[in-house]
């Protein structure tokens, strides 16, 4: 009896341990659960690295804003387990323009297709995203130059109040030059960091500090068809296609900022 007690111990301690070493981060990146194609992107987007500069832990809640396809969101759905929380703040369903509404229909498609995506929870992106004070950290991958403008006001306002009081607000964007304009950051898809940091600022935020893990000296950000002449859209399709991948995908600035903690 005592032997049979002793394997049933160790059954259960070993059943217990399985998920603590599921839900690590090189392991969610790893995970099989990841679309081939997506991880081939590893090379230039470094989501360990830069998912351990954000402090991200398995039992946050996390709001990924803006998450497109879910390249991101492959990874922090894999790596998210009780009791944290996964958020998508995608795009309106209910929008006027048909691309917001296609890419938030399959963002939804692929949600329901894989069991690995149960505790993420989709709102709208213009909402409050979720109650006040209530989010441990929000992120967003490649999305500012989308946003330029009064709809960037919007998110990082309700970002800042979605968070914790010390709540962290990661940013990775394709990174311009100095002193570009705003015409041209709109144009190119590439954003200052002078300008991310004026409007994190503006609404309330600061900064802890910056990264190069995303950096690409070999990106020059000035090409005919802006940020996506490069890899992965390759704009020019053929047309000088080795050059630019050669290249690679787009300089990007790193930013981890957060929310004051509130005496």
């Amino acid at each position: 009896m005592k032997h049979i007690n002793k394997i049933f111990l160790l059954l259960f301690i070993t059943l217990s341990l399985a998920p603590l070493s599921a839900h690590d981060l090189k392991g969610a990146v790893a995970s099989d659960d990841r679309t081939p194609k997506n991880m081939l992107r590893d090379q230039f987007r470094n989501p360990v690295e830069t998912l351990s500069f954000f402090g991200i832990e398995s039992d946050m809640v996390v709001i990924e804003l803006s998450p497109g396809g879910g390249w991101y969101t492959e990874i922090l759905a894999n790596y998210i387990h009780y009791p944290g929380t996964l958020i998508a703040a995608h795009w309106s369903k209910d929008s006027e323009v048909a691309y917001f509404r296609r890419g938030r229909a399959n963002f939804e498609k692929k949600m329901s297709e894989n069991p690995m995506y149960g505790r993420v929870e989709i709102v709208d992106l213009n909402s409050s995203m979720a109650d006040a004070n209530s989010v441990d950290a929000v992120l967003t991958f490649r999305n500012l130059h989308n946003w330029l403008g009064p709809n960037m006001d919007s998110i990082f306002e309700n970002t800042f109040k979605a968070l914790k009081p010390g709540g962290i607000f990661g940013i990775v964007e394709h990174r311009a030059k100095p002193g570009t304009s705003m015409e041209m950051m709109k144009k190119s898809g590439y954003v200052t960091e002078e300008h991310a940091l004026e409007i994190a600022k503006k609404h309330g935020f600061e900064l802890v500090a910056t990264s190069e893990v995303n950096a690409n000296p070999k990106d020059t950000a000035n090409h005919p068809r802006g940020v996506w002449t490069l890899p992965p859209n390759y704009r020019l399709k053929d047309q000088d296609r080795d050059k630019y991948t050669e290249i690679g995908e787009s300089d990007r600035m790193t930013l981890l900022l957060k929310k004051p903690t509130q005496s």
